[in-house]
Formats: structure tokens, sequence, C-alpha cells
């Protein structure tokens, strides 16, 4: 172990990663949490763009995860990545909404997912909010100062198991800061917000993203599978952003089709969803992983 986030430590060694939870409800219990600390999961999504807002449910989630660990590969605990309840779909809705960022990480999380991003702007407005002032790296080159305020440093510090002055500097979003161990992922999930993709793929102080064909299919007005495959519009849609992130650094979050997993593999999937133990198993094998799950 080396990092505080697992994700991070994996996507360093160019492995895959996977999480493990809903997208609409999730059981933010101390109870919970000492349960899901075993979970053979890389990180833990906890879905708050449709499930409710628990802070006080998330911060004994997090208080079980701890007391519950370490876990098989000697982490504190699994990472957990929430996705937030506020839509990308402006910078002025990401500032107005800062308070829910500070609330999420002040919990001691490792990430936050932004779910329909539709701008550019929005993105670089929800790094900006993710970070403490005193973490500089990239500000005049594509972001302005943090603006994460001061007080919100020793809940989350505990959690990860370290000084609030380490936290500050550890909480910082990777890769932009290769010590960072934030990660911020986006949710390029509608037609507008496809239209924008290479532009909001390419703000600094993103760590992965995915395309969301559920949602993206509903704003095209297409159903989500024609046969047994994506329609036309659906795949360029998929190739687009898949282009945007492997061009930017960024890691593609996608589901493992049995059968294509060393495929997609290869196109850059380097996070999935942990609903088919299998395919991680066969993802895994092909890239060598050694670390315990």
């Amino acid at each position: 172990m080396t990092r505080i986030n697992r994700v991070v430590e994996l996507l360093l060694q160019d492995q895959p990663a996977f999480y493990f939870g809903s997208h609409s409800g999730f059981e933010l219990t101390y109870e919970n949490g000492r349960t899901q600390s075993a979970t053979e999961a890389d990180y833990i999504n906890i879905g708050m763009e449709h499930g409710s807002f628990d802070m006080a449910g998330l911060d004994q989630f997090m208080k079980g995860l701890v007391d519950g660990g370490p876990t098989r590969s000697g982490h504190r605990t699994p990472a957990v990545i929430v996705e937030a309840p506020v839509i990308g779909e402006s910078a002025q809705a990401i500032r107005y909404n800062t308070w829910q960022f500070r609330q999420i990480l002040g919990r001691g999380v490792h990430g936050i997912l932004l779910c329909h991003v539709e701008s550019a702007a929005a993105v670089q407005a929800f790094v900006e909010v993710c970070r403490f002032p005193r973490n500089q790296i990239g500000v005049g080159n594509g972001l302005g100062t943090g603006t994460r305020g001061v007080g919100g440093q020793a809940a989350p510090a505990e959690i990860w198991g370290v000084t609030s002055e380490e936290y500050i500097d550890k909480a910082d979003v990777w890769p932009l800061n290769s010590g960072g161990e934030l990660m911020l992922g986006l949710k390029i999930e509608n037609v507008r917000a496809l239209e924008n993709a290479e532009e909001s793929l390419a703000v600094p102080g993103i760590a992965f993203a995915e395309w969301g064909p559920g949602d993206m299919a509903m704003s095209m007005g297409l159903d989500r599978w024609e046969g047994e495959g994506w329609h036309p519009r659906m795949f360029e849609a998929r190739e687009r952003i898949r282009a945007a992130c492997n061009k930017n650094n960024v890691a593609f979050l996608e589901g493992l089709k049995p059968g294509q997993e060393v495929q997609q593999f290869g196109e850059g999937v380097r996070i999935s969803n942990y609903n088919n133990a299998t395919s991680a198993a066969v993802a895994r094998e092909h890239a060598g992983r050694t670390m315990p799950v």
C-alpha cells in the first residue's frame, strides 16, 4: 500500500478498478460501513444524484469503514466516491451549490462524480470548489484558485488517518497533482454535454469520466439498446467521449461485457462496475494485477 486512495494506486499501475454501489440508494449506516470494508470492489459508489443527500449517514458509514478495516490490500478503507446531487449544466449551478461539495468532502470521501456535465466552464468550477486555495498546481493554466474553506479538514483527516495539515496537502485532485488523493469524475451523458465533450475533458484536474448510456439514449429519444447492441448514434457518442478521455489521460468508465473484457481494456476502459465478478477477474488477470482484492 502506497496511497490512501486505492483507485489512484491501481490506475498508476495501469490496472482496471471496480466499484460497487447503487446510483439511487445505499444504506448509509455505521454497521454497513463495517460490512462494506471487506468489499472485493476497489471503491464504493454512493449515488446522491437520485438517492438521499444524507450527510449524517455518510459520516457514520465512513467511520464504519475505518473501524471495519483495513482492507486486504492494506488500505485504511476502500475508496468512496459520491455522485453529487447538483448537475453540471453551468458554472453558476456549480458555484451556487458549493455547499454540497464541501459537505461531501468534509465526510472524508475520496472523490466526487458530477453528472450531466454540459460545459468546460462547469468542469472548471467543479475542480476549483473541490480544492483548497493552498494547492496551486494548474492555477493560471486552465484553473483559478480553489475555494474550499478552512475548517473542513479535521474530520476527513481523521477518516484518512492523517493530520489536518497533511490532509490539506493530500486532498488535492489527482492526476493534476501527482501526490493528490482526490478523484473527480464526469458523466458526459446528454446531447448538450456531448457537443462540448472535448473541451470539458481537457480541463485540468479530472481523473475519470463515463458516457452514461442510459441518459444519453434518453436525451437522443432512443432506446438504450437496439437489438443486441447500441444504436449507431449511441456508438458514435461512446467513441467520441472515449477518444477525448484517452487524449487527456482521463480514465474511461464503462461496464464490461462478457467476452469483450480484453478488447475494452485495450480501448482504454479502466473503471467498471463490479456487477460481474467473472468479467472483473478476466480484466484483472489480463492486466496482471498483484494487489489483493
